[in-house]
């Protein structure tokens, strides 16, 4: 636990169809002082929230079966999402980057993320929040 207090310790949701970078994500997130909850697609992404879940900070991959994270994305910030949506994919080329900005993204990253990355995003959410 960090010197957080629980009321104002971020939230995290981590979508992205590879359980191995969900479980990376994940443990980067929780070593950074962060809660964490991963689903496998978006639509699962859109459920959470439909249910009465609320996050800080939303790591969206790009490409997933179901729902991928353009039409997730879009559908969110319909529902009146406000949260900080961060792209994340292995996709680097300019025309996908935009698409996906378009859809309504805070910020995007190529994938692997690293604790430094996932750090100076928590900060730029919260420049108080003190990470571990």
């Amino acid at each position: 636990m960090t010197s957080q207090n629980l009321s104002t310790q971020l939230r995290a949701l981590v979508v992205d169809d590879n359980i191995l970078n969900r479980k990376i994500h994940e443990r980067m997130l929780n070593g950074l002082g962060v809660e964490c909850m991963v689903v496998a697609n978006g639509k699962e992404a859109v459920d959470v929230h439909f249910y009465g879940q609320s996050f800080d900070l939303i790591l969206m991959d790009k490409d997933m079966p179901i729902m991928n994270g353009i039409e997730a994305t879009k559908e969110l910030r319909s529902m009146g999402i406000n949260s900080l949506i961060v792209g994340v994919s292995s996709r680097s080329m300019e025309a996908e980057i935009r698409e996906f900005m378009e859809a309504g993204l805070n910020d995007y990253h190529v994938k692997p993320l690293t604790t430094h990355k996932l750090a100076s995003i928590i900060h730029n959410i919260n420049p108080n929040y003190a990470t571990k």
